[in-house]
């Protein structure tokens, strides 16, 4: 990860390799997503408990999401508004 941040900082001003490492990286996510649900529709034990787990995924993720939202909000009143706005 280091050398990466690195080779990103160097290469920070060549447009045409960051048009590419953004679509890059889009396209191996996409791809990653796809192996985990093969993967997970391949386990019988994941898909006949789906509807406990999906219950719980529901849950853990809309409290994952309210969190980052009030987080985001503390961070941006503490660190990106000015005195007067206040």
């Amino acid at each position: 990860m280091i050398v990466g941040m690195i080779c990103g900082y160097l290469l920070k001003e060549k447009k045409k390799i960051l048009q590419i490492s953004e679509k890059m990286t889009t396209a191996i996510i996409f791809i990653l997503l796809f192996m985990l649900g093969i993967g997970v529709g391949l386990n019988k034990k994941v898909i006949s408990s789906i509807d406990t787990i999906g219950w719980q995924a529901t849950a853990i993720t809309l409290g994952s999401i309210l969190g980052s939202v009030i987080f985001a909000f503390i961070t941006f009143k503490l660190f990106f508004t000015s005195k007067n706005e206040k």
